[in-house]
């Protein structure tokens, strides 16, 4: 891991723990908000689970993935989950075109921007190999490698 992903991957973790820890400890706070976003998706769940949970259960995502984020470990996947849990997040959160009241409408387009601005580099650190090559190239090469098909390089002036 470079200096810059050792410095830049906490920074955008750090939100998400932060985040993720309220959600944990006070959902009520976040459920009435999150219940258009959810819909009956809790009805439809094995057991009746309330928008609380729902609530607790992303907060958790956020923390787990922000840890694993801000660590380096599983950075890429970590990276993926935390978008994906932004996503919902942004949209019961940030409506702002919802809003009637012009101080608060803009108040909210500015955080849902914000958060679209986060959903950008956790797509670029979901993308980051590191330096590596990427798993899809990594398995293009290994079937290329069993069919006889790629041919190791050979430095110049060998």
């Amino acid at each position: 891991m470079t200096l810059l992903q050792r410095v830049a991957r906490p920074m955008l973790a750090g939100m998400f723990i932060y985040g993720g820890l309220d959600a944990i400890r006070r959902p009520a706070g976040k459920a009435p908000k999150a219940e258009p976003v959810v819909g009956g998706l809790a009805d439809r769940l094995p057991e009746r689970v309330q928008t609380d949970d729902l609530v607790r259960f992303n907060g958790a995502v956020q923390v787990g993935a922000g840890a694993a984020l801000a660590l380096g470990v599983f950075a890429r996947p970590a990276s993926l989950a935390l978008a994906a849990s932004l996503v919902p997040t942004t949209f019961a959160g940030h409506a702002f075109w919802q809003e009637e009241d012009p101080a608060a409408k803009a108040q909210q387009r500015i955080q849902f921007f914000k958060n679209m601005a986060m959903l950008g580099g956790l797509i670029l650190a979901a993308a980051d190999t590191g330096g590596r090559p990427s798993v899809p190239w990594r398995a293009k090469r290994a079937v290329g490698h069993a069919a006889g098909q790629v041919r190791e390089h050979v430095p110049i002036g060998s």
